[in-house]
């Protein structure tokens, strides 16, 4: 099934099951309110969105209404941890090494088409497309097989960054101020079709698409050069503590080996850059530019929906009421 968040004007939102195809929506009321309410009750209350998922998608769903990815929120438009992995290799390994694990702010979680909103006192301003998992509770010192069946739904993110804060160890955390996700959220088992399914150990084996500004950046398949699944990232978050359920925890920038398939982030193609012909010529993001991130099944439809977002300089979130 596929879940959204609705802005309903609060924090977290209203919760709605969305159609296989992204047209169509119908509110959880009477089951869930918010997503977080059946994180922690999803035995109980996911087969009955299941239920109404059926119907949805069988047209027999009553009181159904056009989907508009414009008045989503995050799926989970905040969370009690959001960590981000450094799943794939990089290109060009930065001269200060990366966590293989860090944490990121989940106070406040974009929407799909929010202005990605940037800052004229910080430099380089850059995205990172990526994949992500929302998790129920995860026991402490699970095995990675253990965290993987406490996967619960899968999204896509786009982390900003500010990639000279990022150089200062001081100051990284402050480089990656905001994450946008998708519309929706899809549980694993959505990603079944014709009897094969893209999601196998713990990776998502479909091709990640980025533009900038309407121009192809990156076709990259977010699959193949994983070499560490997520089972193992959440894994690595459990040997000292347990995770609640509405933890999210994401691959970090997917990035392939091969260089023709482009790239999900500026940084990276700078490195390439750099290392092929000795300068970085691509520009960091700037006013007016536009980022789109999206994920396509071997059917050639959208999975997630896109992630759409102009930029903003300066601009402000809007603060939702209490």
């Amino acid at each position: 099934m596929k879940l959204a968040t609705l802005n309903d004007g609060s924090r977290d939102g209203q919760l709605v099951v969305v159609s296989r195809d992204l047209t169509s929506a119908h509110y959880a009321t009477g089951i869930a309110n918010r997503l977080q309410e059946v994180l922690e009750d999803w035995n109980f209350l996911s087969p009955q969105l299941q239920d109404l998922s059926d119907s949805l998608n069988h047209g027999r769903a009553r009181h159904a209404f056009a989907f508009d990815p414009h008045q989503c929120l995050a799926p989970l438009p905040r969370t009690y941890l959001l960590a981000v992995g450094q799943a794939y290799a990089h290109p060009a390994p930065p001269a200060t090494p990366c966590a293989p694990l860090r944490l990121a702010f989940g106070d406040e979680l974009q929407g799909p088409c929010a202005p990605l909103p940037g800052s004229s006192a910080a430099q380089a301003l850059d995205f990172e497309a990526a994949l992500a998992v929302i998790t129920g509770d995860v026991a402490q010192a699970a095995s990675p097989a253990q965290a993987l069946d406490a996967v619960r739904l899968l999204v896509l993110a786009s982390h900003s960054h500010y990639r000279a804060l990022a150089e200062q160890p001081s100051r990284a955390l402050l480089s990656t101020p905001r994450t946008a996700f998708s519309p929706v959220a899809v549980t694993p088992d959505e990603l079944m079709r014709g009897g094969e399914s893209a999601w196998i150990h713990g990776r998502l084996n479909l091709p990640l698409q980025c533009s900038v500004n309407g121009r192809k950046f990156g076709l990259c398949d977010a699959g193949s050069d994983m070499s560490t699944h997520f089972g193992e990232l959440i894994a690595q978050l459990c040997q000292t503590r347990r995770l609640r359920a509405g933890s999210i925890v994401s691959s970090g920038e997917v990035r392939n080996q091969d260089s023709s398939r482009g790239c999900s982030s500026i940084a990276t193609r700078r490195a390439r850059e750099a290392a092929q012909d000795g300068k970085s010529k691509t520009p960091w993001l700037a006013q007016g530019d536009s980022v789109t991130i999206e994920l396509k099944g071997r059917d050639g439809q959208s999975v997630f929906g896109a992630i759409d977002q102009d930029v903003q300089i300066d601009a402000q979130p809007t603060t939702p009421a209490a």
